[in-house]
């Protein structure tokens, strides 16, 4: 097992996790546990967990926690493309029997192991705004994805983000104008990260910053979002 790989599934499971979402009860020991903890508390992630199984299976890597697999499934790298569309397809037809709403059933096509298609066919709320327009449907679509955004100021255990939410015109989602939103690191001193710092580009998973990227990876989670939206 990966120590590192551990640790950053950590920082991107944790604030789904904090807010009761996904994972075991407990969020707050992914910020304290050693990796082994870490790991044994990962295959609780049953949204998650299945794609890393998956990925690193067909990478001959055997490590799901290897830290290029995880960060294929939360940012992207070259692994994401290596398994077929209908490979990942097949696996999934089988982890995920009996979920209902979205449109993955009929992504044999297009699926790939990536958060983002997870978020937008997965879990059924990009076809419920097709379906009604219900901006709530927008709000978790925004806040559930990996964002990227730019630290602007660092305020004890909170920062200012710049980032694009994502908006709704009536017939697709896409980047609106940049917001700044204040968006936390740490939590009573305790975080898998370096104190970030103004200039910093970062990832966003729901009101946390998961990590501090560079910009190949925000070129690379951008594009993999892209694609996404552009296929659903």
């Amino acid at each position: 097992m990966s120590e590192a790989g551990a640790l950053l599934f950590a920082r991107y499971a944790y604030p789904p996790n904090l807010l009761g979402y996904c994972g075991p009860p407990d969020a707050h020991s992914l910020l304290s546990s050693p990796a082994d903890e870490i790991a044994r508390r990962a295959r609780g992630f049953e949204g998650a967990w299945p794609y890393l199984e998956f990925l690193a299976a067909r990478t001959g890597l055997h490590d799901p926690l290897d830290e290029r697999v995880v960060e294929a499934y939360w940012v992207g790298n070259e692994l994401v493309g290596k398994p077929s569309p209908a490979d990942l397809h097949d696996f999934l037809r089988d982890r995920f029997a009996g979920q209902v709403g979205g449109t993955w059933v009929s992504a044999g096509d297009r699926a790939v192991v990536h958060h983002s298609f997870h978020v937008f066919e997965v879990y059924p709320w990009a076809a419920l705004l097709r379906r009604t327009g219900n901006p709530a449907a927008v709000t978790v679509l925004d806040r559930c994805r990996i964002r990227t955004g730019t630290v602007t100021s660092v305020a004890g255990e909170t920062a200012t983000v710049v980032c694009r939410p994502l908006i709704w015109d009536g017939s697709a989602l896409r980047a609106g104008p940049p917001l700044s939103e204040q968006v936390t690191w740490s939590a009573n001193g305790q975080s898998l990260l370096p104190v970030p710092s103004a200039g910093d580009r970062v990832a966003l998973h729901w009101h946390w910053i998961c990590d501090i990227l560079t910009d190949d990876q925000v070129e690379e989670l951008q594009s993999r979002e892209s694609r996404q939206l552009s296929r659903v």
